[in-house]
């Protein structure tokens, strides 16, 4: 075998590479990491996942947005929010996740090399240091796990202050008064909530019908009955012909002739793939259009000792999936035995309340022809939700009348990222509707939901049972 200086060596540093680094070196095997300096943790800690959840957490705070039920509509720990009071408290919590990242790949013997890094041949990568040397690392085995930017449409002309990408919006001089948001997905109705929760005019554009299409078709309208009342205007089935950029602001025209004022525009338009400075050619590698990179079930690409993971290799692009796609890839480098992620992943969406699913819809249940039962508790009937004052939230239960299994589990509102793995644990392990029937939940909490809906749909089985 050559002598190679890594048995590993893994580009990028975010929650996939993080993983697949420390997997690989709790083997026994020689790990090094390379990424940017300012960028250990990756995309997902410095301008994703953990930045935008941390504001979230801030405007809710701040705003005082989920007590008014409780103490009137003009209830506000803080009148006038800045930016500096929404961002104190991102740049604390990102600094502390560096220091964990720093500490667990320092506490497993993870070299980590601080640079950019190209290929130079299947088994080098040219590691390009902020002094401006260059120096060679071999591997046995590489895992790219650069992750993804916001793709950005070359007619717009963006300047990161009024025409700007999900990444610019942690960099805000001042809460917009107004906002455009042009797209319907995940990361724009999160944004969407939070504005509108801080009191911007919030206007979302769309091209597509509806938005959240992923998610059960109730919940989604529950969510947009919310964001309406927090006086968000939806743009469906319309497309952007241009923004012009104005000395108070911008202007966005529609191709159907809609002009829309607003102090700032935020496009948020897929995202990625950060492979154009991988020099993938030198490795027999390429990326798709949108800079994705195809892999096998073993996230192995077509040179089988190289490996990619997380958002880079797309679908679903999640930070939970890409920590599990990493560790499977270093098993699988080292010989290590593993067994395959689950099919059930739970999907959660931050928007403001949160919404999270795991399992099939009523429409794809309906489509593929499987019959099912709903049984929905809402927070308003329980005493949790009368405490914590959310009168929005509803759980939402498919049962199967014929093994009465779970279909799937749907859920809006408060906790509802936390909640849901409580439907995926019974759905996982083949259980049935009846097990949250006879459970016993904590009392008063947002669980309690469960043994609601279940008992709301186990009395719909038993009225046709009876007829039938």
């Amino acid at each position: 075998m050559p002598d190679f200086d890594f048995d590993m060596l893994v580009i990028g540093s975010g929650p996939g590479g993080q993983k697949a680094a420390i997997a690989a070196a709790k083997l026994g095997r020689r790990v090094a990491v390379v990424d940017r300096p300012d960028m250990l943790g990756g995309v997902s800690l410095h301008t994703g996942t953990i930045p935008s959840k941390t504001l979230r957490e801030a405007v809710l705070y701040l705003t005082g947005l989920t007590q008014r039920d409780l103490y009137g509509q003009s209830y506000r720990l803080k009148d006038d929010i800045t930016v500096a009071d929404l961002t104190a408290r991102t740049r604390h919590v990102v600094a502390r996740e560096v220091d964990v990242v720093r500490s667990q790949l320092a506490r497993n013997h993870v070299t980590v090399h601080s640079g950019t890094a190209r290929f130079a041949d299947p088994h080098t990568i040219a590691l390009s240091e902020l002094s401006g040397r260059e120096r060679r690392l071999s591997a046995g085995h590489i895992v790219i796990a650069t992750g993804t930017r916001p793709a950005r449409p070359g007619s717009v002309e963006f300047d990161g202050r009024t025409i700007m990408d999900s990444d610019n919006v942690l960099s805000l001089e001042r809460v917009p008064r107004s906002m455009v948001i042009v797209g319907a997905g995940v990361i724009g109705m999160e944004y969407a909530s939070m504005f509108a929760a801080l009191g911007s005019r919030v206007t979302v554009v769309e091209k597509r019908p509806g938005m959240l299409d992923l998610c059960d078709v109730e919940i989604v309208e529950s969510l947009k009955y919310h964001l309406r009342d927090l006086s968000v205007t939806f743009r469906f089935g319309e497309t952007v012909a241009g923004v012009e950029r104005r000395p108070r602001g911008t202007l966005t025209v529609l191709e159907s002739g809609k002009k829309i004022p607003a102090d700032t525009v935020m496009y948020s338009a897929g995202r990625q793939g950060l492979t154009e400075e991988l020099d993938l050619a030198r490795a027999g590698l390429a990326a798709d259009a949108r800079g994705r990179i195809p892999v096998d079930e073993h996230y192995r690409t077509e040179v089988p000792h190289i490996y990619a993971v997380g958002d880079v290799i797309g679908f679903p692009a999640l930070a939970a999936t890409s920590m599990e796609q990493g560790r499977a890839a270093a098993y699988h480098a080292c010989g290590e035995p593993a067994g395959r992620m689950h099919r059930l992943q739970p999907i959660g969406i931050y928007t403001i309340p949160e919404i999270s699913f795991v399992g099939r819809t009523e429409d794809q249940l309906t489509e593929d022809r499987v019959p099912f039962e709903v049984g929905v508790a809402r927070y308003r009937e329980l005493a949790r939700g009368q405490i914590i004052g959310d009168a929005h939230g509803m759980l939402k239960l498919l049962v199967s009348p014929v093994d009465r299994t779970l279909l799937g589990v749907h859920c809006f509102g408060s906790g509802a990222t936390e909640l849901i793995h409580i439907g995926q644990s019974v759905m996982g392990c083949g259980g049935t509707v009846d097990y949250l029937v006879n459970a016993v939940f904590n009392y008063p909490t947002l669980a309690e939901s469960y043994k609601v809906a279940a008992l709301d749909a186990t009395n719909r089985l038993r009225q046709v049972d009876r007829l039938g």
